[in-house]
């Protein structure tokens, strides 16, 4: 199987993290393939010709894009699987794309700010997570998963920023687990999953990553 499955990927991205959630989700042997974005390989721009980015599933030759196809085809692909990242209904697969694209348009680009910017810039994208947590706290309530019982596509699409919440409470001082205890919960929950902790990675070591981002795109400025 893994020499059919590849996975082009970057190993702080949590792009990258929900495929590796969702092929360790459904048992899925791949070969993951390291990519170094500042010298990306002819394999990545002759698969990703388009967008030029991680992560990029290959599966018998051929290339699946973006984080949320990748793993909407992973469920369908694999379905006979015992572990369905989408119900089965069509109103509550629409309703689990609808926040799994919440997520995409909300979290990354704004907690991005909060830990690479500061001042004005960062207090207002500070906000605006907030109220993105807020939302999304009131989704979940106080189901186990975004989908109830069911460990699935939401999840999958939040769960790599779990690896954020320590640098973006360090950089902009302010404290995730006293203001959003459920949306903690939840992510203590999933961590307790092997496919998300074999795959969200340690939250200092991203902290460490992230810093330095930081420092090199301040220097190039």
């Amino acid at each position: 199987m893994a020499d059919e499955v590849v996975l082009l990927d970057f190993w702080p991205s949590p792009f990258g993290m929900r495929v590796r959630i969702a092929l360790a989700e459904k048992g899925i042997d791949y070969e993951g393939r390291e990519e170094d974005l500042s010298n990306k390989s002819p394999l990545l721009l002759k698969m990703n010709p388009v967008n030029k980015q991680i992560p990029v599933l290959i599966h018998k030759g051929r290339p699946i894009s973006e984080s949320l196809i990748i793993v909407q085809y992973i469920d369908e692909v694999w379905s006979n699987n015992k572990s369905p990242l989408l119900p089965s209904d069509p109103y509550q697969r629409a309703n689990a794309r609808f926040w799994a694209d919440y997520i995409d348009k909300k979290i990354y680009s704004t907690g991005r700010l909060v830990w690479g910017t500061t001042g004005e810039v960062q207090e207002k994208a500070k906000e605006e997570l907030r109220e993105s947590f807020r939302v999304l706290e009131k989704e979940l309530a106080e189901k186990t998963y975004f989908g109830g019982d069911m460990f699935g596509l939401v999840d999958v699409a939040l769960i790599p920023f779990y690896s954020w919440f320590y640098t973006l409470e360090t950089t902009a001082n302010f404290s995730i687990t006293e203001e959003f205890p459920r949306l903690v919960s939840w992510a203590k929950r999933c961590m307790q999953r092997d496919s998300v902790s074999n795959s969200v990675p340690d939250q200092y070591k991203i902290y460490d990553f992230l810093l330095d981002l930081k420092k090199k795109m301040h220097s190039i400025e």
